[in-house]
C-alpha cells in the first residue's frame, strides 16, 4: 500500500514542489487549499488575494495529476487566531501569528481532516527538516533548521509537539530556494516564478491597524520622547544576592512616567503600536528617527528614543511563564535549578545568539550572551541546540 500524504497547498511555489517530490517519491498525494479568510475590506489591494492562490493550487494539483479539494478553515481561524490576536494588542502584547498558525490550523485543525481522510503524513512547504532519534527504545522526533539558511523557517514551526512531527513531513527542508524554483520551472509548474508571499499566514498583507480598528477602538494618546541619558540607563551596577535575582532585574519591565521625557506627539492608540516600531509615529524634526520603546496601554501612552541605539531598545535577558513555556523535545526538558547553554533567537531570520537557560519555579529565563533589541512581550523565542530547535516559549 502507497502511502497517503496530503500537502497543504497554499498557491505558493514552496508547497508546489513539495507535492511534486512526494508524488516522485511514490507517496499517494491530495493537495488540500485551505481557506482561512473572508473579510477583504483590510487587505492591501490585490496582495495575494486567497481566490487567486487557490486557482493556482489547483493548476498545480490538475498538473500533477492529483486530486485537489478547498477546506474553509475560516471559522477555526477567526477562533482560534483572530480573536487571540486581539486579546494580544489589547494587552499591549504583540503576537506571532505565523507560528499560532502551525500549531493552531496547519497541525492542528487542518491536520485532524488530513487524518480523517485516511492520511498517513501532511506535507508542507516549510523549510525546515524533521530528524529522528532513538531513545529508551522510543523514537522521539526533531526538528532541524532547513538547509537553505535564508530561508530556514523552524521558527515558525517552534510550537509543535511530538504528536504533529510524528505525522509531520518537510519535503523541501534538504533544497535551497534557488533549486526549488528549478523544480518548478523544470516541472512547468504554473508557481516556479511567483514571487513569496508575505503577510499574515494565509490571509495576505493586511494593514495591520485598519485589521485592528476592527475591535479595537481608536483613542488618542501622547508620545513621549525618553533622552537616552535618563536615570532608568546610569544605574550604578548593582550587586545581587542571587543569579535568580539578577535575571530578574535583567529581565525587567521598564517603568517610564510621562515626566520621564518630553512630548513630541499624538497617536490614535498605544496597543496599534510595538516594540522596536519606526514607522508611522509621524514626529519630525529630530536628529535620528524616534523607535518606540515601549508602550503602556493602560495609560495610552507610548514611549520613544531617538535613534536605533537607544539604550531603551535593548535587553540581555527575558522571561517565559511555565503556562507559555514548550518542548517540542519533552525528554530534554529542564527541571528547576538546572540550567542550559542554547542558541536563541527571538524573531524569524535572526541571527542566532549564545544564550543560556535558567529554569526557576514559575518558569524560564533566557540570558543572552549579546544585548537583544526590541524583546518584545506576546512574540517568540526559541531555543536550538546546534541546528536543532528543541524548545519556545512566549516571552512575557
Amino acid at each position: 500500500m502507497k502511502k497517503r500524504v496530503i500537502v497543504g497547498l497554499s498557491g505558493g511555489v514552496d508547497s508546489s514542489v513539495a507535492a511534486y517530490l512526494l508524488k516522485e517519491q511514490g507517496y499517494e498525494v491530495i493537495g488540500l487549499f485551505m481557506k482561512n479568510w473572508h473579510d477583504d475590506s483590510v487587505t492591501i489591494s490585490d496582495e495575494c488575494p486567497w481566490l487567486d492562490d487557490s486557482n493556482d493550487a489547483m493548476l498545480v494539483a490538475e498538473k500533477l495529476g492529483i486530486p485537489f479539494q478547498t477546506v474553509d478553515l475560516s471559522e477555526q481561524y477567526k477562533d482560534r487566531i483572530v480573536d487571540y490576536m486581539f486579546n494580544e494588542y489589547e494587552k499591549g502584547r504583540t503576537p506571532n501569528p505565523d507560528v499560532l498558525c502551525n500549531r493552531e490550523i496547519k497541525f492542528d485543525v487542518f491536520m485532524k481532516i488530513a487524518l480523517d481522510l485516511g492520511a498517513d503524513y501532511v506535507a508542507t512547504g516549510h523549510y525546515c527538516r524533521k530528524g529522528v532519534v532513538e531513545k529508551d527504545g522510543e523514537e522521539i522526533f526533531q526538528l532541524l533548521a532547513g538547509q537553505d539558511n535564508n530561508k530556514d523557517q523552524s521558527y515558525f514551526l517552534c510550537q509543535l509537539s511530538q504528536e504533529q512531527l510524528a505525522k509531520a513531513l518537510f519535503p523541501i527542508g534538504e533544497l535551497q530556494k534557488p533549486e526549488v524554483r528549478e523544480i518548478a520551472a523544470k516541472a512547468d509548474l504554473i508557481t516556479a516564478d511567483k514571487k513569496d508571499s508575505q503577510g499574515l499566514c494565509f490571509i495576505g498583507k493586511v494593514r495591520l491597524p485598519d485589521f485592528l480598528q476592527q475591535q479595537l477602538k481608536p483613542k488618542e494618546g501622547v508620545i513621549v520622547e525618553i533622552p537616552k541619558d535618563n536615570e532608568h540607563y546610569n544605574e550604578a551596577r548593582k550587586s545581587f544576592s542571587s543569579k535568580i535575582e539578577e535575571l530578574e532585574y535583567l529581565s525587567r519591565k521598564a517603568e517610564y512616567a510621562v515626566t520621564d521625557g518630553e512630548i513630541v506627539g499624538k497617536h490614535q492608540g498605544a496597543h496599534y503600536f510595538t516594540k522596536g516600531q519606526r514607522k508611522g509615529l509621524s514626529v519630525g524634526g529630530k536628529v535620528e528617527p524616534l523607535f518606540v520603546i515601549d508602550t503602556d496601554v493602560k495609560e495610552n501612552v507610548i514611549y520613544t528614543g531617538q535613534g536605533k541605539g537607544h539604550p531603551g531598545l535593548y535587553k540581555k535577558a527575558l522571561f517565559v511563564s511555565n503556562e507559555e513555556l514548550h518542548w517540542v523535545r519533552p525528554d530534554l526538558a529542564l527541571q528547576t535549578g538546572e540550567t542550559l547553554s542554547v542558541l536563541a533567537r527571538i524573531r524569524y531570520r535572526q541571527p542566532l545568539d549564545n544564550a543560556t537557560l535558567h529554569k526557576v519555579e514559575s518558569g524560564l529565563y533566557v540570558e543572552f550572551e549579546n544585548l537583544q533589541s526590541a524583546i518584545t512581550e506576546g512574540q517568540f523565542v526559541a531555543w536550538y541546540l546546534e541546528d536543532e530547535l528543541v524548545g519556545s516559549g512566549v516571552i512575557s
